[in-house]
């Protein structure tokens, strides 16, 4: 073999993210390459979680003003705010993905009233499709555009661009700064989907129009925790959301009957914060402040790298077709393949303790969170993998049921 678990038992040593596994719980003897679909538990979350029902407790009502549960949303979104190149002000924590796209994109629609297209990429993950979709049918006179190439698809009929920056299937990575540039240029706004990308990668939204994203996936938030809404300051004056709830409201305790928009990023606020969901999410946070991005990103090419190279090696008469980028600059922190049975083939990989997820219809999805995934777990992560369809065990009957997450 090329690289032996030597050498990348070498490389963890030199590692100089290697000490932040610690602050994860990780399950022994399992290999965790489904970061990308939720990441691991920060150790201090469970205790942090436990402060805010103490605080509950203690306190009831009176936590939304003793704790700062009222203030959530924006605290949040300052503290989240550098992983994407955000300024203070500039980001919104709460709701889920899919409202944060119906935020973004109901307010850039408003921004260019005299514009009807949207253009919203195959492939984008569904939900913003879907979200997408059903907001051009409640406003009415709206058309959706598949992107196809972006020179074909950008006209002067267009409003807005709304894009994943990683494919959620093959890990591609656009340009987002070449492609901002292009639909700027054409008077169009830009609307960026971070959910694969932040915590992953060195984001600038700073050019964006705005930008939306999830935190329970490589930020380690937890299972549904809030998403974040961006908005560039030069929209903050005049950009509207559709979704004008009582947070939103320029003085909420007023209790006045019609909607008056907050100033600020608080204007893209909707409701009552979940209060219980930030406190992981803000454990999670206490270490990416402690984080530098430019090391995540260097190491997240190096293990996928890493991981296209001994698989391929290992499983080359198996019948695995590498589907993601050979380029690490177009790729993002996971690498895919597709294989004709590729959900036996991951439910068999699990039980070796190998996790990773599958994506409809034949790909094998494999996420690398740099702060915890070490380069020997690559490696026998691809051993196992050749174990799996060499020996082919995928092919037991256990394996062919479909689950309801895949």
């Amino acid at each position: 073999m090329t690289i032996s678990r030597a050498d990348c038992v070498a490389l963890d040593a030199d590692d100089p993210l290697k000490h932040l596994r610690d602050e994860f719980v990780l399950p022994e003897g399992k290999i965790y390459l489904a970061g990308n679909s939720l990441g691991a538990m920060p150790k201090a979350a469970a205790a942090a979680t436990a402060r805010v029902v103490e605080e509950w407790s203690g306190q009831l009502v009176g936590g939304w003003n003793a704790s700062g549960w009222y203030g959530l949303p924006l605290t949040t979104g300052d503290r989240l705010a550098p992983l994407i190149g955000a300024g203070p002000g500039q980001v919104a924590v709460g709701d889920s993905t899919s409202i944060a796209v119906v935020k973004a994109v109901s307010a850039a629609l408003g921004l260019r009233p005299e514009r009807r297209v949207i253009i919203s990429d195959l492939a984008n993950f569904p939900t913003d499709r879907y979200m997408v979709q059903g907001l051009a049918k409640a406003l009415g006179g709206y058309e959706i555009r598949d992107i196809g190439t972006l020179d074909d698809a950008l006209a002067d009929d267009v409003a807005c661009v709304l894009l994943s920056e990683v494919d959620y299937r093959t890990g591609d990575r656009y340009d987002t700064a070449e492609v901002t540039a292009r639909v700027q240029a054409a008077g169009a706004l830009m609307i960026w989907d971070l959910c694969h990308s932040a915590g992953a990668l060195q984001v600038d939204v700073s050019q964006a129009d705005f930008a939306v994203g999830c935190t329970y996936k490589y930020l380690n938030g937890g299972p549904g925790s809030p998403a974040f809404v961006y908005v560039n300051p030069r929209h903050l004056g005049q950009a509207e959301q559709l979704l004008t709830g009582w947070y939103s409201h320029a003085e909420p305790f007023a209790f006045e009957p019609d909607h008056r928009p907050a100033e600020g990023i608080r204007r893209f606020l909707v409701s009552t914060p979940h209060v219980l969901s930030y406190a992981p999410l803000n454990a999670a946070l206490d270490i990416w402040e402690r984080v530098d991005l430019a090391q995540v990103r260097a190491k997240s090419v190096a293990l996928t790298s890493l991981f296209i190279e001994v698989a391929e090696e290992l499983c080359a008469p198996y019948g695995l077709t590498l589907v993601s980028s050979r380029d690490p600059e177009r790729r993002g922190s996971q690498v895919s393949f597709s294989h004709p049975d590729g959900y036996p083939v991951i439910r068999a990989l699990a039980d070796r303790g190998v996790h990773g997820d599958f994506r409809a219809p034949d790909i094998l999805r494999f996420g690398f969170a740099p702060l915890y995934i070490r380069f020997a777990d690559v490696h026998d992560a691809a051993v196992s993998l050749a174990e799996v369809l060499g020996e082919e065990l995928w092919r037991d009957e256990r394996y062919q049921r479909r689950l309801a997450v895949t």
